[in-house]
């Protein structure tokens, strides 16, 4: 499995180009693509970051971090997920940086997710959704996801985000209208971010060693 993730992250670099600032992304296969973007160091003008551990990695390459505020819109943006549909929508926010995620995807032109087959499902929810939270509003947000959604959320015990808040993962979902079920989450008081990139969904998949697709908008 984690050849396939190295794989899919190098085939990501094709899409890196001489004076781009590229969006990274956070986790195990973004890892693989970190490293591979080091060789592009000098080529590029810089880097933004949805976490602070991919900050650290980046930075340990010698890869300039820049803040999106002083980028403005991004050409690329490159992260993985820990479910993919056939349509390109995903959910992500295993490692908790979700709502840097989502920020980085909506400024980026091009959102090309790498994944290992594992990651494949015919019907996003397997994997517990990710609901990031402020930490005043962790209860009514869980009474509220309950009744809108009836999946049962996890309050994930010692978590705090790069933003200081807290995650609710909810379980025992099967997601057939994600961008139907983001918007109602979104909605929510409380709700700082939800782990669906079903609006803003990736552009390009690249799955282990085959070739990456395009998804139809």
């Amino acid at each position: 499995m984690s050849e396939a993730k190295r794989q899919a992250a190098l085939s990501a670099l094709r899409y890196v180009e001489d004076d781009m600032i590229v969006g990274v992304g956070t986790g195990s296969t973004v890892a693989y693509f970190i490293d591979g973007l080091a060789e592009w160091k000098d080529r590029i003008k810089g880097a933004v970051s949805s976490s602070e551990q991919s900050t650290e990695r980046m930075r340990g390459h010698g890869i300039e971090v820049l803040e999106l505020n002083a980028t403005g819109g991004l050409s690329l943006y490159v992260d993985g997920a820990d479910e993919c549909d056939g349509q390109g929508h995903l959910i992500k926010g295993g490692g908790a940086a979700l709502t840097r995620e989502k920020i980085i995807a909506e400024a980026s032109d091009t959102f090309v997710c790498i994944i290992d087959a594992s990651k494949e499902v015919d019907v996003l929810g397997k994997f517990p959704l990710p609901v990031e939270v402020i930490p005043m509003a962790r209860s009514l947000v869980a009474r509220q996801i309950v009744s809108l959604t009836g999946g049962q959320p996890v309050w994930r015990e010692g978590v705090v985000t790069d933003n200081g808040n807290w995650i609710l993962d909810i379980h025992n979902l099967r997601i057939s209208d994600p961008v139907a079920v983001e918007a109602r989450l979104n909605q929510i008081p409380g709700v700082v971010s939800v782990g669906l990139f079903a609006r803003r969904k990736a552009d390009v998949v690249i799955v282990g060693d085959r070739a990456p697709r395009k998804v139809e908008a």
